[in-house]
């Protein structure tokens, strides 16, 4: 593993001074709570309460879902790190390594996932009403604004059901198309365009959206467009707002890759270190796993690191570090990826190997 060893693990073990104060939150509620970290100069540092949902495209974040199951007593803990698109390779390799660190202050008790801009897992998205993706880093800020000051911006709203995000976009009319909502923010003032073809579940978040911000700017006024119903005149004032290029509503979906060939791949330290090693591809099934190690399942789309039950503690320890090393080798390194422990497989893996 390719952090290991390098300068970006020796200066994250320096920040951390070997005891990272920043998890010892995690055990003074005696409740379900969902904490997010922001990954700050190689510190986990708490995210703002108030901020929950909201994510730069330019930072990486630690989350950690802490819940019982109905009628027993043990905690249990979904742990993700999600990186913005914009992220560093250090700030993202940083919430990696975090991640692995507060799974092992939890006794190795958490599922972990990695979480990627615009393709986030529908668990993690179930935490937040909705999602809002912004350019730039934390330090940019969400607090309250003044019109002599405040950049516009141009958000767009997409999706369907929990899935619907707030992303904003370039500023500018070519970023319009007719299958979603937008909205200009000007700070004191906010224009909501709905594009004739954008669904019930988008018109719904933009509604929350608008007015989480119409209170953060201190009651901002809101015009509201239909691209299909609003006058020329008020479609054209809208239109002006923006800059002035040729608008191009674009209703193309986005396209897919090829198909990728399914990769099974043993991680073991049966030799006295760690290896990786190819075991199969195409038509994977269960009875290639072995309950001593670990595994990546590879099928183009989603990582999955499954953890035998008698897997070693290195093994278990390593396998997250290692699966996020392995897909920044990839053609296509951005991906989702996750932990599943042997015993607590879910629909999600068995549609993956059979």
């Amino acid at each position: 593993m390719a952090l290991f060893g390098s300068p970006l693990e020796k200066d994250i073990k320096k920040a951390s001074a070997e005891t990272e104060l920043a998890w010892a939150v995690v055990n003074q509620t005696d409740e379900a709570h969902l904490f997010i970290w922001r990954i700050v100069k190689f510190v986990p540092t708490p995210w703002p309460a108030e901020d929950y949902g909201k994510f730069y495209t330019g930072d990486s974040y630690i989350i950690l879902n802490k819940y019982k199951k109905e009628g027993e007593e043990d905690w249990e803990y979904d742990l993700h790190f999600w990186i913005g698109s914009k992220s560093s390779q250090d700030e993202y390799g940083t919430a990696a390594y975090k991640t692995v660190e507060l799974d092992t202050f939890l006794d190795d008790k958490a599922v972990q996932r990695r979480e990627v801009e615009g393709r986030e897992s529908d668990l993690f998205s179930s935490y937040f009403e909705e999602i809002s993706l912004m350019e730039g880093g934390a330090d940019s800020g969400f607090k309250h604004v003044t019109p002599e000051t405040y950049t516009p911006r141009l958000i767009r709203i997409y999706g369907v059901r929990k899935r619907v995000v707030a992303q904003e976009v370039l500023f500018t009319r070519k970023s319009l198309n007719s299958v979603d909502v937008f909205v200009i923010d000007f700070g004191d003032k906010l224009y909501q365009f709905n594009g004739k073809d954008c669904n019930k579940d988008e018109k719904m978040k933009a509604m929350q959206f608008v007015q989480k911000l119409r209170d953060e700017h201190g009651g901002a006024k809101l015009e509201v467009v239909e691209e299909e119903g609003s006058t020329e005149k008020e479609k054209d004032t809208f239109l002006a707002l923006l800059p002035d290029e040729e608008i191009e509503l674009d209703t193309e979906e986005d396209k897919v890759d090829g198909a990728h060939v399914k990769q099974l791949w043993r991680l073991s330290d049966e030799s006295g270190k760690l290896k990786c090693t190819k075991v199969a591809e195409g038509n994977l099934n269960r009875g290639m796993l072995d309950s001593k190690d670990v595994f990546f399942i590879d099928d183009g789309e989603t990582l999955i690191v499954w953890v035998g039950r008698n897997a070693s503690k290195n093994e278990l320890r390593s396998g997250m570090m290692l699966g996020h090393n392995y897909l920044t080798k990839q053609k296509n390194p951005i991906r989702p990826l996750r932990r599943v422990l042997e015993g607590r497989e879910d629909k999600e893996f068995y549609d993956t190997i059979y």
